[in-house]
C-alpha cells in the first residue's frame, strides 16, 4: 500500500471512526495502515490484492513484540469503517 491508497483507505474507514480510534493518528508501516490506539495497543489494516479485500488486526506490542489479539479478513470496503471501530474496542 502506497500514501495514496492509504489517503483513500482513511476516507473509506471514516474521519469520526479515525479520530474514534486514534485520535487521529495515522501511520504507513509495512505497507499496511496503522492507527495506534494506545497502552500498546493499535489497529491494522492490510489490502490483499488477490482478494480485493482488507484484513483488520488489533496487535498488542510489547518490547518490540507483537501479539495478534483479534483478525478478521475479507473485509470490504463498505465494512472496514464498522470492522475497525470495533477492533479497537476489544480485549
Amino acid at each position: 500500500m502506497n500514501v495514496s491508497q492509504a489517503r483513500e483507505l482513511v476516507n473509506q474507514i471514516g474521519t469520526a471512526n479515525v479520530l474514534a480510534i486514534s485520535g487521529g493518528r495515522v501511520r504507513l508501516e509495512d505497507g499496511m495502515l496503522v492507527l495506534p490506539v494506545g497502552n500498546g495497543y493499535s489497529v491494522e489494516v492490510e489490502y490483499d490484492k488477490g482478494w480485493d479485500s482488507y484484513t483488520v488486526r488489533r496487535v498488542f506490542t510489547r518490547s518490540g513484540t507483537k501479539r495478534v489479539k483479534s483478525e478478521i479478513e475479507n473485509v470490504y470496503c463498505g465494512e472496514i469503517g464498522e470492522v475497525a471501530y470495533r477492533a479497537h474496542l476489544h480485549d
